[in-house]
């Protein structure tokens, strides 16, 4: 089970002064564990997760239970429907899932494949908002689903925003983990793939981040030509190879995307 340790960043914001609420902290800490196994977890499994006491886990349990967002007896526990209201009150006053929606949905029907949004959260691409015709079912790229970011189309979208620089720290530092047997894992290569791909305003990935699956992603912009989310459209490599999804695809997106730019502030 993944350690919900925090970063040397985020150790250094409990000392940059009393403003910082280190029990908030743990709380958001103990909820976050609950996504690591899906599953019911054991007390001990949570402090383990969160790399504190077994003590302040089972207070900030019964504080949790108590709100309603926690549900368990002594022995085990798990997140309650309640939850997803801290969900729901960021995707309703997320601007760029409002104005994407309706984009993503013509496109979609006109590819007749599933598109889907992601922003960056740290390491990882997080979809926050998906469109698919009624005739396509994906079972995984769902609201709110994760991948890392250096092996996936949006992801790399999403760290060409970064500097030269700060890419190659960021990618230096990263522990890349091979999602399938396709993932390029080696750091120089990701760091010159991300760079190549910012120059070309796309990006393509084949089976790297999930076997038999390919997308392709542009960048969304702002008014002022900032990058503040990824979008793409994906398919099994059954259906399209890489060339229908740069003829059929791109086009699609690269318009969605200059549709969007200037109502996004």
């Amino acid at each position: 089970m993944p350690k919900l340790k925090r970063t040397a960043d985020e150790q250094q914001a409990r000392r940059d002064g009393p403003e910082f609420i280190e029990s908030l902290d743990r709380g958001l800490r103990v909820i976050q564990s609950f996504g690591a196994d899906h599953r019911p977890m054991t007390l001990s499994d949570i402090a383990k997760a969160c790399d504190l006491p077994r003590a302040t886990v089972r207070r900030i349990l019964h504080t949790l239970i108590k709100a309603g967002f926690v549900a368990g007896d002594e022995r085990l526990f798990s997140l309650t429907p309640r939850i997803l209201t801290l969900a729901s009150a960021y995707l309703a006053s997320n601007q760029i899932s409002s104005v994407m929606q309706p984009l993503m949905d013509e496109v979609s029907a006109q590819a007749k494949e599933v598109c889907s949004l992601a922003i960056l959260d740290g390491a990882e691409a997080v979809f926050v908002a998906r469109a698919s015709p009624a005739r396509v079912f994906s079972a995984g790229i769902d609201i709110g689903y994760r991948l890392p970011a250096f092996c996936t189309s949006v992801g790399r979208v999403l760290l060409g925003r970064l500097s030269d620089e700060a890419l190659a720290k960021a990618i230096k530092s990263a522990r890349l983990t091979a999602q399938t047997p396709n993932t390029v894992t080696d750091k120089a290569a990701v760091i010159a793939t991300v760079i190549a791909d910012r120059a070309k305003g796309y990006s393509l990935v084949d089976r790297e981040a999930e076997p038999g699956f390919r997308s392709i992603s542009v960048p969304i912009r702002r008014y002022d030509g900032g990058i503040v989310a990824a979008a793409n459209i994906g398919a099994h490599v059954d259906r399209i190879t890489t060339d229908e999804m740069i003829a059929r695809f791109l086009p699609l997106l690269k318009e969605m995307s200059e549709a969007a730019k200037p109502l996004l502030v």
